[in-house]
């Protein structure tokens, strides 16, 4: 009896100790998938701010918040299971459809560029405030806006998930992704919470006279008290600190936006090189990695910072030339077509009815 129970005690120690490697490995791939999808987690992060410009203080979270619903829905209910259905039943299609999303980070990356070495050529929506009476109206647009973007930077992460996975398994599969999307919206959306309420939190810290007594502005005190030994020593430090995020800020999404658009190029450069690979043409991605080699070699000490910062270097311009060669495809045919197809659509819903 005390031997079959050992045995049984030992068959449940070996089944925990598969489930947790198996948990192990899924933590591992999601966390190494999670790092191919970084430039379109730092661009997402450099974006969504701008959809809460104009509206007031008190809606700027919970802006935030239902564009990160929208895009854990996105990721979870339409992109993870289209994800694996293609990849059950069709995964030939994954790579020409990474390369396709790889193409739109290019285009959009050098549309950015352009846009900022010729700002006539940009047609950006002006920041300007809401109305009152149009609040709602505004923020409901605001937010489906933000969402749509969302929809195509959430599908680059997931088919880059998808493409970096080992696994056979479609339940470990589908747990990676399920990892991977909660991880990168929460991630995206926490930093873009921290962004847009920053300039709030210094304007604060700077008017805030007693900073250990009211523990940073956390806890409410007696109005008129004097002030205590300890905020007249730190009070030089919260108020430098809180005009320093106030005019920091703004620099701070400058180069926020500069180097998301840099990440842009780069991840959708290194994409369309691994797409070629795949489809056999390998002397991009072979010139490419013997220039990352070379600058290796010279720099032993370094080289694998060498190593990356000539890979990235190098896809970001092959990035930037691919999308600067689509830019004027979308401007003169794709825009163009679709303006035609919205107004013959809007045009037979609006036609009146005849007399």
């Amino acid at each position: 009896m005390s031997l079959g129970l050992l045995a049984l005690l030992d068959d449940v120690a070996a089944l925990a100790r598969v489930a947790a490697a198996s948990l192990d490995d899924v933590a591992a791939q999601a966390g190494k998938a999670g790092t191919k999808a970084l430039g379109i987690v730092i661009d997402d992060a450099a974006v969504t701010p701008r959809y809460v410009v104009g509206f007031a203080a008190a809606r700027e979270l919970p802006i935030v918040w239902r564009i990160a619903v929208g895009s854990l829905k996105n990721k979870l209910l339409f992109l993870l299971p289209g994800a694996l259905i293609l990849s059950y039943f069709v995964p030939w299609v994954i790579t020409p459809l990474l390369m396709l999303g790889g193409l739109y980070l290019c285009y959009e990356g050098a549309e950015k560029i352009l846009h900022a070495v010729a700002p006539g050529a940009a047609h950006e929506e002006a920041e300007t405030v809401v109305a009152p009476q149009d609040a709602k109206a505004q923020e409901d647009q605001r937010v489906r806006g933000a969402i749509q973007t969302d929809f195509i930077l959430s599908a680059e992460v997931m088919a880059l998930t998808l493409a970096s996975l080992t696994t056979d398994s479609t339940v470990t599969r589908a747990a990676i992704l399920a990892i991977v999307g909660i991880g990168v919206t929460l991630l995206v959306y926490g930093v873009v919470a921290l962004i847009v309420k920053a300039d709030d939190a210094g304007v604060a810290l700077a008017a805030n006279d007693r900073p250990a007594s009211t523990l940073l502005g956390l806890r409410t005190v007696t109005p008129g008290a004097e002030a205590s030994g300890a905020d007249r020593a730190l009070r030089p430090a919260t108020k430098g600190l809180g005009r320093a995020l106030v005019v920091g800020m703004p620099y701070f999404l400058s180069g926020l936006a500069i180097l998301g658009t840099a990440a842009m190029l780069w991840v959708g450069g290194g994409i369309l090189l691994h797409g070629l690979e795949h489809f056999g043409v390998t002397a991009p991605a072979h010139w490419v990695h013997e220039a990352a080699s070379a600058a290796a070699a010279v720099l032993p000490s370094l080289a694998g910072i060498a190593e990356w910062l000539v890979t990235a270097t190098l896809s970001g311009l092959g990035g930037l030339v691919v999308g600067g060669l689509v830019i004027p495809v979308v401007q003169f045919v794709l825009a163009p077509a679709a303006r035609r197809v919205r107004a013959l659509v809007g045009g037979g819903a609006s036609t009146p009815a005849a007399p």
